[in-house]
């Protein structure tokens, strides 16, 4: 599956880590949304959710979907 930075729309940081925890994977799209959100920079409640995601991501809590 390819995805086009130009496809993809400014979505909050938070609204992204509230997607990834509700179906408890993160897919190559989320992945690229994530990227996207974090390069127009982004803030401390921004980076707490970014750990959380990793945290989940670590402990199995949340699947990496290729």
């Amino acid at each position: 599956m390819t995805v086009s930075y130009a496809s993809t729309t400014k979505i909050s940081v938070e609204t992204i880590a509230q997607r990834i925890f509700a179906f408890r994977q993160i897919t190559p799209l989320d992945r690229l949304l994530l990227k996207t959100a974090v390069m127009n920079g982004f803030d401390q409640k921004d980076h707490c959710h970014i750990n959380r995601l990793c945290q989940a991501i670590q402990s199995g809590l949340v699947l990496v979907v290729e």
